[in-house]
């Protein structure tokens, strides 16, 4: 399993590297597959709406009604169409993508399970959404998809009477099929866009909308495709006679043609072992938990931030208990906390320049505490040898570690988002370090989702707590890369350690 997620890292690292290059850092779509599954289901969802105002339920008049909204509408209802496909299409498309790239990154398992475990059911949505919605042109491909589905279903022992009886001929088939079949396709829909919102609940401020950029980008495409290649139907079904040839849509119907070789009993029970092994991913193998973070109520004022900032809805403010005059207090939900520490670096307290008493914040983490990463501060200053000395704090994920080979001291932890900005202008205040360098993760794909933001943001001045502005920011470099840009990382390292020596001299 390992070997496998290497592999697949280092294909989506290589990939994200090349979509760098052509779209920049912040519109990298690989990115935003998520941003782009609500995006796609949108214009999935509106298109829809439109088109069913011109669709008629029966017989003959559902492929008539789609054969107006086509050929005589082409223009707005027939690019409404083609859209409707294909950003169905492309919504398979990323979510697959997803899948494969948060399991290569490891994002599924302990406490991360939720967010996958409900992922699971919404693939079935997708599906049943996509199959209904061709059953509803009634055209050559729509008869076989009905006729192989129904046979397919009567293979479970759940019916009375088999399905498939509805489709012998032209006299068995009644308005009433038509009827649940946009039942089926209109409620469907919210039922997924209900999982959807339950998929993200335990991320704080996720993201569901792309750059505009890239989603003005997309739609265009999108239209313009739908212009050159419109989706037509394949001619009006007719059950008296048997299609001899349909073409598939692949993304939404893999599994038909398998029922030509595998009996559908059999191909129910390969979904569902499938199914299962996929929802079971999380705990293949199980990760070792990692201590949640701590409260002390003597040093926090509730002033929270660190509620503001947890990606993972893992803090809450509750009225005082102590019975001191502030007004909340922090409490951790230790199944959401991740132990990232980004809540330490949000905590007001979290400073190293405190001296009347030891350093405890209102919010840490007890195997990486601030007083900790003040002592490694020190220890870091006194390991430095020849050439400008250049102190790192490196995410764990983004392997900044072979910078000491080139001479830097590296302080790592789980996310940068858990350094306060105080320790950078202690560190350079008291002249510990030339420079220092802040090593994190791709930008806009951090491990724990906002710390690479949060930091950004504190060092711009733009988010509490801030860097003061008394720190040299020539003597401050902030390098976000994926794990496996070691060159590009120590190309960046060296030119500013060369910067760095450079003022020394001078």
């Amino acid at each position: 399993m390992a070997f496998l997620k290497r592999a697949l890292r280092t294909l989506f690292f290589k990939a994200e590297a090349i979509f760098d290059y052509a779209f920049g850092p912040k519109n990298n779509p690989l990115l935003w597959l998520g941003a782009f599954g609500w995006f796609f289901f949108w214009i999935a969802a509106g298109t829809g709406v439109y088109l069913y105002i011109f669709f008629d339920t029966g017989i003959t008049d559902a492929y008539a009604s789609v054969e107006y909204i086509t050929n005589d509408q082409w223009y707005a209802a027939g690019v409404m169409r083609s859209l409707h496909r294909y950003t169905s299409d492309a919504l398979v498309v990323v979510v697959v993508i997803h899948i494969f790239r948060e399991f290569s990154l490891d994002r599924l398992r302990g406490k991360l399970f939720f967010a996958w475990l409900t992922g699971v059911p919404l693939i079935g949505f997708i599906y049943i959404c996509g199959i209904s919605g061709y059953w509803l042109v009634w055209d050559k491909l729509a008869q076989y998809i009905a006729i192989a589905t129904s046979e397919w279903l009567d293979a479970l022992p759940f019916f009375a009477e088999p399905i498939a009886n509805n489709f012998l001929n032209g006299t068995t088939l009644g308005g009433r099929f038509f009827t649940l079949m946009v039942f089926i396709h209109i409620f469907a829909p919210l039922f997924m866009l209900l999982l959807m919102w339950v998929h993200i609940q335990r991320h704080s401020g996720a993201r569901v909308n792309p750059p505009r950029p890239l989603a003005i980008g997309t739609l265009g495409t999108m239209i313009v495709l739908s212009l050159i290649y419109p989706a037509i139907s394949q001619g009006p079904a007719n059950l008296d006679v048997v299609p001899s040839t349909v073409n598939l849509d692949w993304f939404y119907l893999p599994a038909y043609p398998l029922l030509d070789v595998i009996p559908g009993g059999q191909l129910w029970l390969y979904l569902l072992i499938g199914g299962l092994l996929l929802a079971l991913l999380p705990w293949i193998p199980p990760q070792k938990p990692q201590p949640a973070a701590v409260v002390s109520l003597e040093n926090c004022n509730g002033c929270a931030r660190c509620f503001d900032d947890c990606p993972y809805s893992a803090i809450s403010m509750v009225p005082r208990s102590d019975g001191r005059t502030f007004d909340t207090e922090a409490v951790v939900n230790i199944d959401n906390c991740l132990s990232c520490g980004i809540c330490a670096g949000s905590c007001p307290t979290s400073t190293p320049f405190r001296r009347a008493k030891p350093i405890e914040p209102g919010i840490q983490l007890p195997q990486y505490p601030i007083a900790g990463l003040r002592d490694q501060v020190f220890e870091a200053s006194e390991g430095f040898r020849d050439g400008a000395r250049v102190l790192v704090f490196s995410c764990e994920n983004a392997g900044a570690e072979t910078l000491r080979a080139d001479g830097a001291q590296v302080i790592s932890m789980p996310c940068v988002g858990m350094l306060p900005p105080s320790f950078i202008d202690f560190a350079l205040s008291r002249k510990l370090t030339d420079g220092v360098m802040i090593a994190g993760c791709s930008e806009n794909d951090c491990y724990y989702r906002l710390g690479s933001n949060w930091t950004s943001q504190r060092i711009a001045g733009e988010r509490d707590p801030y860097l003061r502005k008394r720190v040299p920011l020539e003597r401050l470099h902030v390098n976000w890369q994926s794990p496996d840009a070691t060159h590009r990382r120590r190309q960046e390292f060296n030119t500013f350690r060369a910067s760095l020596a450079g003022d020394t001299d001078a």
